[in-house]
């Protein structure tokens, strides 16, 4: 009897088939299980994140809510209550306009998002069902879930951990103090390029940072060759930078009125000059260069001070179009510093730093608002790997400074800043504030001959270009400009092999950074004047 062999052929082949779709379907329902694991994981995560980046923005409401409640209180018993009702109509329409615009961001934000999401969807699906190369949807899933941890844990452990990189440690080698005053202390920085020295005879540098996130920007990633700071210390320039004393424990910084931060400042340059011989380039930063000026007009720093440079400097702030605009939106009613002052223990008023930097945000809520945030940081680490996430240093270190450097202000120094966005310069170029009941013009700068380099950025989103600009309508300025964004000069460009790098000139115009301006100054007022013989000695201090 013959056996026709076709038979159990075709029946093996057909039981491999199945065992294989069994196969098939036994390992897509493994991934499928593993696939909702990480769903749930990215689900938690997803929503521990809204919360977190929600609960961070809200936070200086709470704080805020306090002072507003004291001020209202004082004002609700000298208006008459039909003003009130119609201011707080009006607030409550204001409050309107800026959630919509944090609404609207944060919709155009959440669909970038997720369209992105849905086509990897699709296209995983496709892979699993019709067994396609490519990422099926158990790998989505899983990438998904490990995205979403590293924005909200990973990211943010990243930021803590740049902190021994990130900013000034005076604790370590590389600074000198070299004199101090009951409100401030100013230090030497040091070359950090072992073979460069510093010129004992050199024109001196002394550098203001902003009072409004302090210092530690200017010396960015110094061991990763980006430094403002060392840009200056590195070409043997004699550079100094004065930093504001802790004011959560020091009442002399809580008091601090712009006539203190004058005088600490002349006496530091009677200091350095007299340590070089030379007159001292002054050099504001943001908020910084804005106190430079008014310290220069007031006549203190004279024969001190032959050069000045400001960097991004609100000068004028009324020029600034999104902050003006925001402030003439708000009920005139509510354009008061004092929702955002605090009173201390021991009496002395501040203004609280995180409800100042939470105005700033308001203004541009678009870009700001909580969602919005969560979601850009979303796609700006949505990448084909997420297990190997790395985070620059240079994004970490940003964010260090935006979220931990926030403090207090002194009341009276941020009352001069408030009214230079609040009035502006007069058409003779005099300032809106007074120091020593003198009347502050720019036009001294001239009379004086200082030498005057203004550098400002060309998509600054915080200190207009009218705003740095402002003494070019009264006097004149050597001007430069850089590219990117606000702190650009003291992060992209600080780097000397950057294309736009401090100590060089660049673009189509040929500026001068302001280092390569402090270079051509020390060359050209050079008088060969050897100075006093260096002892090491404690730091000098003054009270008063």
């Amino acid at each position: 009897m013959r056996v026709d062999t076709k038979i159990f052929e075709e029946a093996a082949d057909s039981f491999n088939s199945l065992a294989g779709y069994a196969e098939s379907f036994s390992g897509k329902n493994l991934k499928l299980i593993g696939a909702t694991a990480d769903q749930i994981l990215a689900t938690q995560y997803y929503w521990n994140g809204v919360l977190k980046y929600f609960n961070e923005f809200n936070m200086p409401f709470w704080i805020a809510l306090n002072s507003f409640n004291a001020v209202e209180k004082d004002k609700l018993t000298g208006t008459q209550p039909w003003e009130t009702a119609r201011d707080y109509i009006e607030l409550m329409q204001f409050n309107y306009q800026v959630a919509e615009k944090g609404f609207n961001g944060s919709l155009e934000a959440m669909n970038n998002y997720h369209r992105g999401q849905l086509n990897k969807a699709f296209a995983a699906w496709f892979n699993t069902i019709f067994n396609i190369d490519g990422d099926d949807f158990a790998d989505v899933a899983a990438g998904q879930a490990k995205l979403i941890e590293n924005v909200v844990a990973t990211y943010p452990q990243a930021i803590r951990d740049i902190k021994p990189e990130f900013g000034f440690h005076f604790e370590e080698d590389g600074y000198v103090k070299m004199a101090e005053t009951e409100r401030f202390s100013l230090y030497q920085v040091l070359p950090t390029d072992k073979k460069v020295r510093v010129r004992e005879n050199g024109k001196p540098i002394v550098i203001i940072p902003p009072y409004v996130l302090g210092p530690n920007i200017l010396c960015f990633l110094p061991h990763e060759n980006k430094s403002y700071v060392h840009g200056f210390a590195n070409q043997g320039t004699p550079t100094y930078i004065r930093i504001m004393k802790n004011i959560d424990v020091t009442s002399a910084v809580q008091a601090m009125t712009g006539e203190d931060d004058a005088r600490d400042t002349r006496y530091f340059c009677e200091q350095v000059k007299t340590e070089h011989g030379r007159a001292v380039t002054l050099n504001g930063f943001c908020q910084g260069g804005f106190i430079a000026v008014t310290n220069l007009l007031s006549g203190e720093l004279d024969g001190l001070v032959d050069a000045l440079i400001t960097c991004v400097a609100p000068i004028d702030g009324t020029r600034s179009k999104s902050l003006v605009e925001y402030l003439n939106h708000l009920p005139p009613r509510f354009r008061d510093l004092g929702y955002a002052v605090k009173t201390l223990p021991n009496g002395n008023r501040v203004v609280d730093g995180t409800v100042m930097s939470w105005v700033y945000k308001l203004k541009s809520m678009e870009k700001e608002a909580p969602l919005f945030s969560f979601f850009r940081d979303l796609i700006m680490f949505d990448r084909s790997n997420n297990d190997d996430m790395k985070i620059s240093k240079t994004a970490a270190a940003i964010n260090h400074w935006l979220v931990y450097d926030r403090s207090d202000l002194p009341e009276a120094i941020t009352k001069m800043s408030f009214d230079s966005y609040t009035v502006p310069v007069e058409k003779d170029g005099t300032l809106p504030i007074k120091l020593f009941d003198r009347k502050l013009n720019f036009k001294r700068i001239k009379e004086k001959a200082i030498k005057f380099l203004i550098c400002y950025a060309e998509k600054d989103d915080l200190v207009d270009k009218e705003t740095a600009l402002a003494p070019l309508d009264y006097i004149d300025a050597e001007v430069t400009a850089f590219p990117k964004g606000h702190g650009a000069i003291a992060t992209s460009w600080s780097n000397p092999e950057s294309a736009c790098a401090l100590h060089t000139r660049f673009g189509d115009q040929n500026c001068r950074g302001p280092v390569r301006f402090q270079l051509d100054l020390d060359r050209e007022t050079d008088k060969s004047v050897s100075p006093r013989p260096k002892k090491k000695a404690a730091p000098k201090s003054v009270k008063g």
